[in-house]
């Protein structure tokens, strides 16, 4: 990996871009099924722009970061912590992981919370082919009647949102595009 890779690709005005990126991140959490579109600076491959802003939003040095699949590369490893100091580590102790819907692996690998501390779980950037507002219904908290977003796994979620208020969160992004899919979201597949 060359060092211009891993000095390169954060963003151009870090405090204005930062803002930026935090705020629509927070938008897409608070109002599930809506997609806004995300730009930092150039990612590693095989990231999206809309994955790697979350990262250099989101992450510092007490963040833990598990890279999952593809995303698990030299460059990842060594972009993130050039940029963000966040640690890497296993699924089971990350605050955040990283990778497609299939590289991520089982819900139940990740940390959902505690009755005392719901708070202290993970949140899982699934990077995806396609994000459109269509296919699975959304209700809940953010929503005002209902919200439609694709989803990767209907089953696997709708059981994760049965665990609230523990459970995970997810970002889902695809290319500069990210939406959100919070675990107080209740889904189904209603017409």
């Amino acid at each position: 990996m060359s060092t211009r890779t891993q000095f390169s690709g954060g963003f151009q005005n870090a405090p204005v871009d930062a803002a930026h990126a935090f705020r629509a991140a927070m938008t897409v959490m608070a109002r599930p099924g809506e997609i806004r579109h995300l730009t930092g600076g150039q990612p590693p491959e095989p990231l999206s722009v809309a994955a790697e802003t979350l990262l250099l939003t989101l992450c510092d040095p007490d963040t833990k970061v598990h890279l999952a699949g593809a995303a698990d590369t030299d460059a990842v490893r060594h972009w993130l912590t050039f940029h963000t100091g966040a640690p890497l580590s296993a699924a089971a102790d990350a605050d955040f992981a990283v990778g497609t819907w299939s590289e991520l692996g089982p819900l139940s690998t990740y940390r959902i919370g505690t009755a005392e501390y719901p708070d202290r779980s993970a949140t899982l950037i699934v990077e995806c082919d396609d994000l459109q507002q269509a296919g699975a219904v959304l209700r809940g908290p953010g929503i005002k009647d209902t919200a439609r977003l694709n989803l990767p796994d209907v089953a696997a979620l709708q059981a994760n949102a049965a665990l609230y208020p523990l459970g995970c969160d997810f970002f889902l992004t695809c290319g500069d595009r990210v939406a959100a899919l919070p675990r107080s979201t209740q889904i189904s597949l209603e017409v």
